[in-house]
C-alpha cells in the first residue's frame, strides 16, 4: 500500500523518485507511516497533500476538519481515551451508520473497536492526524476525559456511604480517600447513573476492555469505558462498600450499599459473578425519590382504577399482580400497600429481597437458605394479627395454598405470579397445585402489566405507516390506520440516541366475575377466559397499547414487543 501511494505521488509530480526512497529508508527505520516519513524528510510540507492523495488511492471521502461542525451528541458516541489513542472523531450519524474520520485507514482493529462500542456500522473517511487532534481538543468536554474523572472530579464532595446499624453517623469517604483515583472513579460511576435516572449499572470484563453499561428506561446504553489496567481495583473498590469478600473471585456474591448523594439517600443492590474475563458486577439503583406510589398516575383506565380501587378495600381475598421481570409489579404492590397504609390497619409483608422501606409497614427478607421461605414467613404472619398480607411471589405450592387459605379467612392478600397474561395466572395457580374451587373463590382480581418506553419528546418526528410492515400485526382497520398518525423518535443528546425518553404502563386488569369464577370451577382454557373477560368490558395489554399509539405517545416496535 505504502509503494503504491509513493508511485501516485511520484506520478503526479508531488515528490521525486529519490524523495521517495528517502522517505521509504526513513519507514523503515522509524516504523511510521509512508506520509510521515515523507513529512519527517521535508519531501512534503502539507499533511493534507498525503491525505487527499491517500484518499484517492483507497477510495475514501476526503473531509477537512478545520472548517466543520461538529454535532456534540455525535462527538460523544466514541469516548475521549478511545478518539485520542486512535486519532478519530465521529462527525456524522444516520441511523445506525456513524462517519468517523480516521488518519490511519490500516489500523482495522480501531474501525472494530469503534463499532464494539457504538454499536453502529462504521464508515471511514480521511483526515489530516493533524487537524482530527484539533478536533479532539475543541469539541471534547474536559469530562469526556477518563484521565479527567480520575484526577479532577470532585462529584464526590457531596457523596457519603451510610453506614447501616454500626452508627448513627454516615460514613465520609471524602477525608479518608479523597486522593484514591479509584474511590473517585466509582463514585462518578454511581451519582452519574443517580442522575441518569438508571436502574442498573453493569461493569463488565472483556478481553482488553472494561465495558460501562446504564439501563435507562429498561434498555442498557453504553458508557464510556473503564481504563483496563483498573479492573480488579474497581470491582475490589465496589465490594468494600458492598462488605463483600474482597478474596473471593470463584463464587458470586450478593451485598448491598448505601448511599447519600445530595439530599438523596440510594439504597444499591451489588451482585458479583465470575466470567472467563474477570468478575462481572451489577448494581441495582433503588432510588426513593422516584418511586410514584400514586396508583392513579399511572394511566390506567378509569373503569379499571375502580375496579382496583374495590378490590383493594375488600376485607378479604386476593389480589395478584403478573407480568415479566421489571415490568413494574413491585412498583404497583408499593402503590397499593401505601393506599391502604394506615394506623389501624395490620400490613406485613415478605419480599426477596425488600426494595423500599415503607414506614408504617412490617417488612421482612426471606432467606431460604437458613428456612426462611415465603411459605415459613406467611405461617408466621398469619399469628402476628395481619390485616393485610404482601408476598413478593408464589414460586410454589406451599406459598399459593398459604395464601389462598389466608385469602378465605378474613385477610387481603397481594402477590405476584410469572405469567403472560392475566387469563394465564388462574390457571397458573390450578397447574401449580392449588384446587380449582378455592382458586375461583379466593382470587378478586388480577392485574397484568408491561413496561414500554415512551418517545422522546425533544427529537419527536412524525412517520410514514405506509413504510411500517409491522402494522398487519396489530390487525387495524383501514379506516383505524387513516385516523392515526405516527410517531418515532430520531435519537438526540437527551434520549441518548434512543428515540425513547421515560416509560409507562400497559394494564390488562380482570375482576373475577361470577362468570369468570364459573369458568376457572370448570377449568377453561385461557383464551375462552380471557375472550369471556373482554366481552365483559376488559382492556387486553394489545388494547391499551394501541391506545398509547393512537395517543402518539409510542411506536409500533415497542406495542408489538411488549403485547401479544
Amino acid at each position: 500500500m505504502a509503494k503504491k501511494l509513493g508511485e501516485i505521488l511520484v506520478e503526479n509530480g508531488i515528490i521525486t523518485k529519490g524523495q521517495l526512497l528517502e522517505g521509504l529508508k526513513y519507514q523503515t527505520v522509524q516504523g511510521v507511516m509512508l506520509g510521515e516519513a515523507l513529512i519527517a524528510t521535508s519531501a512534503i510540507a502539507d499533511e493534507s497533500v498525503i491525505t487527499h492523495f491517500l484518499a484517492k488511492q483507497l477510495n475514501l471521502g476526503k473531509l477537512s476538519l478545520r472548517e466543520f461542525e461538529f454535532d456534540p451528541y455525535v462527538v460523544d458516541l466514541v469516548p475521549y481515551d478511545i478518539a485520542q489513542k486512535y486519532t478519530v472523531i465521529p462527525v456524522n450519524k444516520t441511523h445506525r451508520s456513524l462517519t468517523v474520520a480516521i488518519s490511519d485507514p490500516k489500523n482495522i482493529f480501531m474501525l472494530d473497536a469503534i463499532k464494539f462500542l457504538t454499536g453502529c456500522n462504521v464508515k471511514p473517511i480521511l483526515a489530516s492526524a493533524e487537524e482530527i487532534a484539533e478536533a479532539i481538543n475543541v469539541n471534547y468536554r474536559a469530562d469526556c476525559s477518563m484521565s479527567a474523572i480520575l484526577n479532577e472530579v470532585k462529584t464526590a464532595d457531596n457523596f457519603e456511604v451510610v453506614a447501616e446499624e454500626k452508627n448513627n453517623e454516615p460514613e465520609d469517604i471524602v477525608n479518608d480517600t479523597a486522593d484514591a483515583p479509584v474511590v473517585k472513579l466509582v463514585n462518578h460511576l454511581i451519582i452519574e447513573a443517580v442522575r441518569k435516572n438508571a436502574s442498573d449499572i453493569h461493569i463488565e470484563c472483556y478481553q482488553n476492555i472494561l465495558r460501562v453499561r446504564y439501563r435507562i428506561d429498561g434498555t442498557l446504553i453504553e458508557m464510556p469505558p473503564l481504563p483496563y489496567r483498573l479492573r480488579t481495583s474497581v470491582t475490589s473498590r465496589i465490594k468494600i462498600m458492598a462488605e463483600l469478600d474482597i478474596s473471593e473471585k470463584r463464587l458470586p456474591q450478593d451485598g448491598r450499599i448505601k448511599i447519600k448523594t445530595g439530599s438523596k439517600v440510594v439504597d444499591i443492590r451489588v451482585s458479583t459473578t465470575p466470567t472467563i474475563f474477570g468478575e462481572k458486577v451489577v448494581m441495582r439503583i433503588l432510588d426513593a425519590s422516584n418511586l410514584m406510589l400514586d396508583m392513579s398516575k399511572f394511566g390506567i383506565a378509569s373503569a379499571a382504577m375502580k375496579q382496583i380501587t374495590e378490590a383493594l378495600h375488600a376485607p378479604h381475598g386476593m389480589i395478584l399482580v403478573t407480568g415479566p421481570t421489571g415490568s413494574g409489579k413491585s412498583t404497583t404492590l408499593y402503590s397499593a400497600l401505601s393506599a391502604l397504609n394506615k394506623p389501624d390497619t395490620n400490613i406485613m409483608t415478605a419480599e426477596d429481597p425488600v426494595e423500599y422501606n415503607i414506614d408504617g409497614i412490617n417488612q421482612i427478607n426471606v432467606h431460604p437458605n437458613i428456612g426462611l421461605t415465603f411459605a415459613a414467613a406467611l405461617k408466621s404472619f398469619l399469628r402476628q394479627d395481619p390485616d393485610i398480607i404482601m408476598v413478593g411471589e408464589i414460586r410454589d405450592i406451599d406459598t399459593a395454598e398459604i395464601a389462598v387459605k389466608a385469602a378465605l379467612t378474613g385477610h387481603l392478600v397481594l402477590s405476584t405470579l410469572h405469567t403472560n397474561d392475566s387469563a394465564s395466572t388462574l390457571t397458573r395457580l390450578i397447574d401449580m397445585g392449588v384446587d380449582a374451587f378455592l382458586c375461583a373463590s379466593a382470587v378478586r382480581l388480577i392485574i397484568a402489566q408491561r413496561l414500554i418506553r415512551l418517545i422522546c419528546t425533544n427529537c419527536k418526528q412524525p412517520l410514514n405507516h405506509e413504510k411500517n410492515e409491522l402494522l398487519q400485526f396489530l390487525n387495524l382497520t383501514t379506516e383505524e390506520l387513516n385516523d392515526m398518525t405516527f410517531y418515532k423518535g430520531a435519537g438526540c443528546q437527551q434520549c441518548n440516541g434512543t428515540g425513547y425518553k421515560g416509560r409507562a404502563g400497559l394494564y390488562e386488569v380482570l375482576p373475577v366475575t361470577a362468570n369468570i369464577q364459573e369458568m376457572i370451577m370448570e377449568k377453561k382454557a385461557p383464551p375462552l377466559i380471557k375472550k369471556a373477560a373482554v366481552e365483559e368490558g376488559m382492556t387486553t395489554l394489545r388494547m391499551a397499547g394501541i391506545e398509547k399509539l393512537k395517543n402518539g405517545l409510542t411506536t409500533v416496535e415497542e406495542v408489538l414487543g411488549a403485547t401479544a
